[in-house]
């Protein structure tokens, strides 16, 4: 497989997982926070805060994938790592299960920015690729 199709399906199913759990967070299934010991109330507006950012970023990366903006892709992937890597911040910060901490956010983390960079990687080489050499400028006479 070439790289930019591996790279294709890590960003496709990072936005279909994003996307996903977006949906989670509002529709009526059992809906749970990794490693948070306590689970804020449905009144809280957390599950709607939580679905809107999920929703908002799985769509930002589907249209630049769907588009074909994969620089632009590439660096939103690495913006959008902040997220499971501040929910890593808060399950750690709220006394909850370490393991869920590092194993899930962390992971995914990693997995969104790793995506991103190999991205990034690729569409910096198709650049270089496509860039004409410059000729050196002529020594002006003096």
């Amino acid at each position: 497989m070439s790289p930019k199709k591996l790279n294709t399906v890590l960003a496709a199913a990072v936005v279909l997982f994003t996307l996903y759990l977006g949906l989670s967070f509002v529709l009526p299934v059992e809906a749970s926070f990794p490693g948070l010991p306590n689970w804020p109330s449905d009144d809280s507006g957390f599950p709607v805060v939580k679905s809107s950012r999920e929703i908002a970023m799985g769509l930002a990366m589907g249209i630049l994938l769907v588009t074909g903006h994969r620089r632009a892709l590439g660096w939103v992937l690495l913006m959008v790592a902040v997220a499971p890597f501040g929910d890593m911040v808060n399950v750690l910060a709220h006394h909850g299960s370490t393991a869920a901490a590092f194993g899930i956010h962390g992971l995914t983390a990693a997995l969104i920015a790793v995506t991103g960079v190999l991205i990034l990687r690729e569409t910096g080489k198709a650049r270089e690729a496509h860039e004409p050499a410059t000729p050196a400028p002529a020594a002006q006479p003096a």
